[in-house]
């Protein structure tokens, strides 16, 4: 049974409190990538281009490796709901070593496919500076993983405003190193898009590099408070939200958790790795899109590219949304509370569904404006318009296929998500994209037409999904 506004009312003001500063944080990390976008769109449409061909291909394959850590959501947020904070600082132990292990591999493979461009079938302007871009931020692997792990730590304990700090902090690095070494400022080399490349390196290093601070501070803090009060076993916990009246047990130090041992890094696994398929499929399919475009026109390509980019930027508003849902949902699960479960999801997707409605609007009322911020060349601009109408249709079902899944991972279910995304986007929204765009000859509009229906398919399933998902919930514990 759907809940009421008014059984949702006491969850707004929560949600909120918990859901703005990711929702600020995933934004801050488009930005930096709209931002190099839009920096070295000056140069030339096949700097830009290049600079999303390339993004696309690192993260197709890193995104794997981050979504093994979104486990974290549920097993963090569950053993804070349940007073554990000593589980909460092994999860992050196993979670760190993890992300380490799975970076040699990758920063390999991504080193190994820069070499094998050429086959790809890439426009010669393009792919030229293409390579060099993806080498150089393949340096960036390590402190994004590390900064992975970080941030779901502090989110599934309800500690985000470090994690907003960080990404405001590292757009700044972003953007002063841009100005800089794109365009050889301050008497350095104008690199051009390689500038920007070492410009992504140095902000997620200061992104990794602010969350550990934050995370040693805040265990020093606790340990004082320990020591000063030997006799109290509760020590407070002070998240961004939840019941202010709960209190947590004994402050272990982190140092003393540092133990690994394969049954939790099974656990894990086992919940990181269909989440992790899940957002790879997803973003894999994008990343198809784009590689697919690249064998268009420079003009398709570069159109592409700013579309999708704003696609991407309005997403990141119910990704934090999703977040903040799964972080909810888990505390609730923790303190076996399926009415607050159930709340704190339907929550979630109403302000899904608000937010994207507005995306959607602005899509359809100031296309040439967006799109103009980017670029002056006219064709690029025209196709874009058309474009960004597509977008605006499925606008609305990735709002809600987004939150939905940050939902379910808080019940701990990630497989569902996982098959529904390969079902809708690689069994049919790419093959229909590709028919469209190459065989129907409607080039880079036909793949979004295809993309669309794979979003939409996503949309209803997984909100379906979780309706039943929180119903069973409710049933086990009242059984």
């Amino acid at each position: 049974m759907l809940p009421s506004l008014h059984d949702l009312r006491d969850e707004f003001r929560p949600m909120f409190r918990l859901a703005l500063p990711v929702v600020i944080a995933e934004l801050g990390w488009m930005t930096m990538g709209m931002v190099d976008t839009l920096m070295v769109g000056r140069i030339s449409p096949e700097a830009i281009g290049a600079v999303g061909l390339g993004s696309s291909i690192f993260m197709g394959l890193v995104i794997f490796a981050m979504g093994l850590l979104l486990g974290l959501d549920t097993l963090v947020s569950q053993a804070f709901g349940a007073d554990d904070l000593g589980a909460c600082h092994r999860w992050l132990l196993h979670g760190v070593v993890l992300g380490l292990t799975l970076a040699m591999p990758l920063t390999g493979l991504l080193l190994w496919i820069s070499t094998g461009l050429d086959a790809w079938g890439i426009d010669p302007d393009v792919l030229v500076l293409t390579r060099p871009y993806l080498r150089i931020i393949t340096l960036s692997v390590v402190p994004l993983l590390l900064y992975a792990a970080f941030r779901r730590y502090l989110q599934g304990m309800g500690v985000v405003r470090p994690v907003t700090a960080a990404l405001l902090a590292a757009n700044v690095v972003n953007v002063a190193a841009n100005w800089v070494l794109i365009y050889g400022n301050l008497g350095a080399p104008a690199l051009g898009v390689d500038g920007a490349a070492w410009a992504t390196v140095f902000s997620r290093l200061a992104m990794a590099a602010a969350l550990a601070a934050t995370i040693l501070y805040r265990e020093r803090e606790l340990r004082a408070v320990a020591r000063r009060s030997p006799r109290q076993a509760p020590v407070r916990a002070r998240p961004v939200s939840g019941p202010r009246r709960r209190e947590v047990s004994p402050h272990p130090s982190i140092f003393q958790t540092l133990r690994l041992e394969w049954g939790w890094f099974r656990r894990l696994l086992v919940l990181g790795s269909p989440a992790a398929t899940q957002v790879t499929l997803e973003v894999g399919a994008f990343a198809a899109a784009t590689a697919l475009a690249g064998k268009l026109a420079a003009t398709s390509l570069a159109a592409h590219q700013i579309a999708i980019n704003y696609a991407a930027l309005t997403f990141m508003v119910p990704l934090g949304i999703a977040s903040a849902g799964a972080v909810r949902v888990g505390h609730a699960v923790g303190r076996r509370d399926p009415g607050a479960a159930s709340r704190a999801g339907w929550t979630a997707l109403l302000f899904a569904v608000l937010f994207m409605s507005a995306a959607a609007a602005v899509f359809l009322t100031i296309p040439r404006a967006l799109l103009r911020a980017f670029t002056t060349d006219a064709a690029v601009v025209e196709l874009g318009v058309t474009l960004l109408f597509v977008a605006a249709l499925f606008q609305l079902f990735d709002g809600v296929q987004g939150v939905a899944t940050g939902a379910l991972r808080g019940l701990g279910e990630t497989r569902t998500p996982m098959l529904w995304n390969l079902a809708g986007h690689w069994f049919i929204g790419l093959p229909l994209g590709y028919a469209l765009c190459f065989v129907a000859g409607f080039g880079v509009i036909g793949l979004w037409w295809g993309l669309s229906v794979g979003l939409i398919i996503c949309g209803v399933a997984l909100l379906v999904v979780w309706m039943r998902r929180v119903h069973q919930f409710r049933m086990a514990l009242n059984a």
